[in-house]
């Protein structure tokens, strides 16, 4: 009975020591007092559509211990991709380090989740390339639960990961997609 207790303990520790390796840290981030406090504009569609074909697909592929974020940085900037959509992402990671939006109001909130221990399998990768600028989220799993938000540095690759890019024509805008002050 006293080595069953012992070992009950042990793992009780063993799953405190990862959950104690996990951060949260939450930033406000505001635009201006003026742009968070504004009320829609009727002059702004509640859903527009933006049409265009894709040019070209490209395949990344990371190998262990590259960092996913720098890697799709660099990709885009390497094959001179101004606008696209990731269309699919797999792999899995060592480490990881995502945001999420955590209130309902303006100014928002992000709640930033790290572990530099703890790996997980990357179940999908989506999001956007918007006028060369990345805009990228995943969600993971740890065996346990899903997981996930914007991708932030120190996601390093474990086995491989792979992204899948479309790639529009030079006739495609997204500049307002993502921008939080257009509403």
């Amino acid at each position: 009975m006293t080595s069953s207790i012992r070992a009950f303990c042990a793992l009780g520790l063993m799953g405190l020591a990862t959950w104690a390796q996990t951060t949260k840290t939450e930033i406000v981030k505001p635009t201006t007092p003026e742009q968070d406090s504004k009320d829609n504009s009727p002059d702004v569609p509640d859903v527009y559509a933006i049409s265009g074909s894709f040019e070209r697909v490209v395949v990344l592929r990371f190998k262990y211990e590259a960092d996913l974020l720098a890697g799709l940085e660099k990709m885009v900037k390497d094959h001179k991709i101004q606008n696209a959509v990731i269309l699919s992402g797999i792999g899995s990671v060592r480490n990881y380090h995502i945001h999420s939006v955590s209130n309902r109001t303006f100014p928002s909130r992000n709640i930033f989740l790290k572990n530099p221990t703890e790996p997980a399998d990357i179940i999908s990768v989506n999001g956007y390339v918007i006028n060369g600028r990345l805009h990228a989220h995943m969600t993971l799993t740890n065996g346990e639960k899903a997981f996930g938000g914007h991708v932030e540095p120190g996601n390093n690759v474990f086995t491989f990961a792979i992204v899948t890019l479309g790639v529009f024509g030079k006739n495609v805008d997204l500049d307002k997609v993502d921008d939080k002050t257009y509403r």
